[in-house]
Protein backbone atom coordinates (compact mmCIF):
# COMPACT_ATOMS: atom_id res chain seq x y z
CA UNK A 1 0.00 0.00 0.00
CA UNK A 2 1.27 3.35 -0.89
CA UNK A 3 0.82 6.58 2.00
CA UNK A 4 0.07 9.50 1.00
CA UNK A 5 3.22 11.52 1.59
CA UNK A 6 4.69 8.93 -0.73
CA UNK A 7 1.64 9.87 -2.95
CA UNK A 8 2.98 13.72 -3.02
CA UNK A 9 6.04 12.74 -3.18
CA UNK A 10 5.41 11.09 -6.51
CA UNK A 11 3.35 14.06 -7.71
CA UNK A 12 6.10 16.82 -6.58
CA UNK A 13 8.58 14.58 -8.63
CA UNK A 14 6.14 14.43 -11.90
CA UNK A 15 5.78 17.96 -11.77
CA UNK A 16 9.61 18.94 -11.20
CA UNK A 17 10.96 16.47 -13.75
CA UNK A 18 8.30 16.58 -16.46
CA UNK A 19 6.92 19.93 -16.35
CA UNK A 20 3.18 18.28 -15.64
CA UNK A 21 0.56 20.47 -13.70
CA UNK A 22 -0.51 19.00 -10.67
CA UNK A 23 -3.82 17.97 -12.17
CA UNK A 24 -2.24 15.82 -14.60
CA UNK A 25 -0.02 14.42 -12.41
CA UNK A 26 -3.02 13.29 -9.59
CA UNK A 27 -4.58 12.17 -12.70
CA UNK A 28 -1.54 9.75 -13.75
CA UNK A 29 -0.80 8.33 -10.09
CA UNK A 30 -4.83 7.87 -9.85
CA UNK A 31 -5.07 9.88 -6.89
CA UNK A 32 -7.34 12.94 -5.47
CA UNK A 33 -5.68 16.17 -5.25
CA UNK A 34 -6.93 17.37 -2.28
CA UNK A 35 -4.63 14.73 -0.81
CA UNK A 36 -1.92 15.43 -2.41
CA UNK A 37 -2.29 18.93 -1.25
CA UNK A 38 -3.39 18.47 2.18
CA UNK A 39 -0.69 19.48 5.07
CA UNK A 40 -0.55 18.18 8.03
CA UNK A 41 -1.45 20.19 11.12
CA UNK A 42 -0.12 18.19 13.94
CA UNK A 43 0.53 19.42 17.28
CA UNK A 44 3.86 20.15 18.42
CA UNK A 45 4.85 16.40 20.52
CA UNK A 46 8.25 17.22 21.73
CA UNK A 47 7.21 17.22 25.31
CA UNK A 48 5.36 14.26 24.87
CA UNK A 49 8.30 12.64 22.79
CA UNK A 50 11.01 13.53 25.70
CA UNK A 51 9.07 11.62 28.44
CA UNK A 52 8.53 8.68 26.19
CA UNK A 53 11.96 8.64 25.66
CA UNK A 54 12.59 8.97 29.31
CA UNK A 55 10.06 6.18 30.52
CA UNK A 56 11.36 3.89 28.06
CA UNK A 57 14.96 4.27 29.32
CA UNK A 58 13.98 3.47 32.64
CA UNK A 59 11.54 1.01 31.87
CA UNK A 60 13.50 -1.23 29.55
CA UNK A 61 10.61 -3.73 29.46
CA UNK A 62 8.19 -1.75 28.74
CA UNK A 63 6.60 -1.71 25.52
CA UNK A 64 4.55 1.55 23.74
CA UNK A 65 1.13 0.03 25.45
CA UNK A 66 2.67 -0.08 29.13
CA UNK A 67 4.21 3.19 28.47
CA UNK A 68 0.90 4.50 27.41
CA UNK A 69 -0.92 3.45 30.73
CA UNK A 70 2.02 5.23 32.64
CA UNK A 71 1.43 8.69 30.35
CA UNK A 72 -2.09 8.11 31.27
CA UNK A 73 -1.12 8.19 34.83
CA UNK A 74 0.75 11.19 34.69
CA UNK A 75 -1.99 13.12 32.77
CA UNK A 76 -0.86 13.21 29.09
CA UNK A 77 -4.48 13.17 27.16
CA UNK A 78 -3.06 10.69 24.46
CA UNK A 79 -4.43 7.95 22.76
CA UNK A 80 -2.67 4.57 22.01
CA UNK A 81 -1.80 5.21 18.77
CA UNK A 82 -0.17 8.66 18.55
CA UNK A 83 2.16 6.84 21.52
CA UNK A 84 3.18 4.18 18.98
CA UNK A 85 3.67 6.63 16.28
CA UNK A 86 6.37 8.29 17.95
CA UNK A 87 7.34 4.98 19.82
CA UNK A 88 8.24 4.14 16.42
CA UNK A 89 9.57 6.98 14.93
CA UNK A 90 12.41 7.31 18.51
CA UNK A 91 12.99 3.89 17.37
CA UNK A 92 12.23 2.37 20.76
CA UNK A 93 12.26 -1.27 21.44
CA UNK A 94 11.49 -3.79 24.37
CA UNK A 95 15.15 -4.89 25.81
CA UNK A 96 15.68 -8.71 25.61
CA UNK A 97 16.48 -10.66 28.37
CA UNK A 98 20.29 -11.11 29.13
CA UNK A 99 21.14 -14.91 27.93
CA UNK A 100 22.22 -17.70 30.41
CA UNK A 101 25.02 -16.33 33.08
CA UNK A 102 27.34 -18.73 32.53
CA UNK A 103 30.64 -19.59 34.69
CA UNK A 104 33.33 -16.64 34.60
CA UNK A 105 36.85 -17.56 34.29
CA UNK A 106 38.83 -20.79 33.61
CA UNK A 107 37.37 -24.31 34.54
CA UNK A 108 40.02 -26.43 36.12
CA UNK A 109 39.77 -29.50 33.99
CA UNK A 110 38.61 -32.86 35.39
CA UNK A 111 40.82 -35.37 36.67
CA UNK A 112 40.94 -38.43 34.92
CA UNK A 113 40.25 -41.61 37.42
CA UNK A 114 42.99 -43.80 38.55
CA UNK A 115 40.08 -46.88 40.10
CA UNK A 116 36.96 -47.70 40.23
CA UNK A 117 34.17 -45.72 42.21
CA UNK A 118 36.44 -42.32 42.27
CA UNK A 119 33.62 -40.82 39.49
CA UNK A 120 30.29 -41.49 38.65
CA UNK A 121 28.63 -40.13 35.43
CA UNK A 122 24.87 -39.46 35.65
CA UNK A 123 22.85 -38.25 32.39
CA UNK A 124 19.25 -39.30 30.69
CA UNK A 125 18.64 -40.25 27.02
CA UNK A 126 15.21 -39.81 25.66
CA UNK A 127 13.25 -41.45 23.15
CA UNK A 128 9.64 -41.89 21.92
CA UNK A 129 7.75 -44.75 21.23
CA UNK A 130 6.16 -45.58 18.05
CA UNK A 131 2.67 -44.35 19.33
CA UNK A 132 4.00 -40.91 20.26
CA UNK A 133 4.53 -41.92 24.43
CA UNK A 134 8.21 -40.60 25.58
CA UNK A 135 10.83 -42.86 27.84
CA UNK A 136 13.60 -41.78 29.40
CA UNK A 137 16.79 -43.82 30.48
CA UNK A 138 19.07 -42.65 33.64
CA UNK A 139 22.38 -43.99 32.85
CA UNK A 140 25.12 -44.44 35.38
CA UNK A 141 28.44 -44.99 34.25
CA UNK A 142 31.82 -45.39 36.00
CA UNK A 143 34.39 -43.22 34.49
CA UNK A 144 37.84 -45.09 35.36
CA UNK A 145 36.46 -48.67 34.37
CA UNK A 146 33.96 -47.54 31.60
CA UNK A 147 31.38 -50.28 33.33
CA UNK A 148 27.64 -48.90 32.82
CA UNK A 149 26.15 -49.21 35.78
CA UNK A 150 22.66 -48.54 35.50
CA UNK A 151 20.24 -48.14 33.03
CA UNK A 152 16.46 -47.66 34.49
CA UNK A 153 14.02 -47.12 31.66
CA UNK A 154 10.54 -45.41 32.40
CA UNK A 155 8.03 -43.13 31.07
CA UNK A 156 8.79 -41.07 34.39
CA UNK A 157 11.59 -40.55 36.54
CA UNK A 158 10.83 -38.28 39.53
CA UNK A 159 13.82 -37.16 41.70
CA UNK A 160 12.56 -39.71 44.34
CA UNK A 161 13.04 -42.59 41.37
CA UNK A 162 16.56 -41.37 40.97
CA UNK A 163 17.71 -41.35 44.22
CA UNK A 164 16.36 -45.01 45.04
CA UNK A 165 18.02 -46.63 41.71
CA UNK A 166 21.48 -44.49 43.13
CA UNK A 167 20.77 -46.10 46.49
CA UNK A 168 20.41 -49.55 45.01
CA UNK A 169 23.62 -49.37 42.63
CA UNK A 170 26.07 -48.22 46.03
CA UNK A 171 24.34 -50.96 48.12
CA UNK A 172 25.56 -53.37 45.31
CA UNK A 173 29.09 -51.55 43.64
CA UNK A 174 29.95 -49.65 46.79
CA UNK A 175 29.82 -45.76 47.37
CA UNK A 176 31.39 -43.19 44.82
CA UNK A 177 33.88 -40.37 45.54
CA UNK A 178 32.44 -38.03 43.29
CA UNK A 179 28.94 -38.47 41.22
CA UNK A 180 28.87 -35.52 38.13
CA UNK A 181 26.03 -34.61 36.12
CA UNK A 182 24.17 -32.31 34.85
CA UNK A 183 21.70 -29.59 36.10
CA UNK A 184 18.62 -31.05 35.52
CA UNK A 185 15.63 -31.11 37.56
CA UNK A 186 15.74 -34.69 38.33
CA UNK A 187 19.29 -34.16 39.92
CA UNK A 188 18.47 -30.50 41.85
CA UNK A 189 15.25 -32.34 43.91
CA UNK A 190 15.02 -32.65 47.31
CA UNK A 191 15.12 -36.05 47.57
CA UNK A 192 18.50 -36.17 45.79
CA UNK A 193 19.80 -33.56 48.65
CA UNK A 194 18.45 -35.47 51.13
Amino acid sequence: MVTPAAHRAAAAHLQSAYGMSERRACRVLGVDRTSVRYQATRPDDGALRDRLKALAQERRRFGYRRLHVMLRREGHAVNKKRVQRIYREEKLTVRRRGGRKRAMGTRRPLEIPLVANQRWSLDFVSDQMTDGRRFRILTVIDNCTRECLGLVADTSLSGRRVARELDAIILRRGRPETIISDNGTEYTSNAILA
